[in-house]
């Protein structure tokens, strides 16, 4: 790991992320959003979406963060569900659910919008229920063995970290979620090449690692890192009480990770690659090196927002 290549001094940051979808990569800036599909003939289907200016609040220390992982939830959905509707009217044929199509037929026209919210709530439990309920259920076990609550804790949190790594690297294999963790690889080199003020081409960003420190891969590192510390401080109390704990401080940990996050993007320092090391490693899982028609995918969105952030509206409206 190249960590000169990572955290480079030349770079100029900047506020722009983005997402890997289903054969595309949105790219999110401050006032617009953009997301570009590959179809299976070789086109490039791209699309822009304004955003709205964020109130006050919104933009404090924090509270920022927990606003940005709410709307990464719903905005993170809501672009997969585009990218597979661009590639299912291309003639890519993606099996509906049961559920789906009786929603379709029950709900008309409002069936997106209410799957898009309930795959929202689903993904919602589902994460919460696994990676945050049932290691403080597992652990309850060791208690017959020790009344040390900062150790009970430290279990807990080991646990949490080792069922997501495995978990992600489980569907790293999938052939499916390779070819988006292509495009992930393909959203951080031209993130890279922006950043270190070359022209956007597809062979400037071929020479730049496809890990990058402010990426979201690295925020949920930062999440169960930040919450194994944080619990260690609330003691071993009864299940009930600790489940209910856990899921109160979710918000405060998410704030906390993206403004640690937001740090590492800025700075080069020895202190932010050490606490940056964990969510780079499980980056190496999350992240496969691109061909260049990914890159030039990613490139297109990029060039969207830019030119809409410089002026350019009237080309999207």
């Amino acid at each position: 790991m190249d960590f000169d290549k990572i955290f480079r001094k030349d770079a100029n940051p900047t506020k722009i992320g983005g997402q890997a979808v289903i054969e595309g990569v949105m790219m999110k800036g401050s006032s617009c959003m953009a997301t570009s599909v590959r179809k299976p003939n070789g086109e490039i289907t791209l699309k822009v979406d304004k955003i709205k200016p964020l109130g006050k609040i919104a933009k404090l220390p924090v509270i920022r963060g927990i606003y940005a992982f709410g709307s990464a939830l719903v905005t993170g959905t809501k672009t997969l569900m585009y990218s597979a509707e661009v590639l299912e009217e291309a003639g890519v044929y993606m099996e509906k659910s049961k559920f789906d199509l009786w929603i379709e037929k029950k709900l008309g026209d409002h069936a997106t919008t209410f799957l898009l919210y309930f795959s929202v709530v689903i993904a919602l439990i589902f994460t919460i229920g696994i990676f945050v309920i049932l290691p403080t259920i597992a652990v309850n076990f060791f208690s017959r063995f020790t009344e040390n609550t900062i150790l009970l804790n430290l279990y807990e949190g080991v646990l949490r970290i080792v069922m997501f790594v495995v978990y992600v690297a489980v569907i790293s294999r999938l052939e499916d979620i390779r070819r988006v963790f292509q495009y992930h690889g393909a959203e951080h080199k031209s993130i890279h090449c922006y950043e270190s003020g070359l022209d956007l081409t597809v062979e400037n960003c071929k020479p730049f690692p496809v890990l990058h420190p402010r990426c979201g891969t690295s925020f949920m590192m930062f999440v169960l890192v930040i919450s194994l510390l944080l619990f260690s401080l609330l003691g071993w109390p009864n299940l009930l009480v600790r489940i209910t704990s856990r899921l109160l401080f979710i918000p405060l940990i998410a704030g906390l990770s993206y403004e640690l996050l937001r740090w590492a993007g800025k700075s080069s320092s020895s202190l932010v690659k050490i606490i940056s090391l964990p969510g780079l490693w499980l980056q190496m899982l999350t992240t496969k090196e691109p061909d260049a028609s990914q890159i030039e995918t990613a490139l297109s969105s990029l060039k969207a927002v830019l030119d809409y952030s410089e002026g350019n509206e009237d080309l999207w409206n």
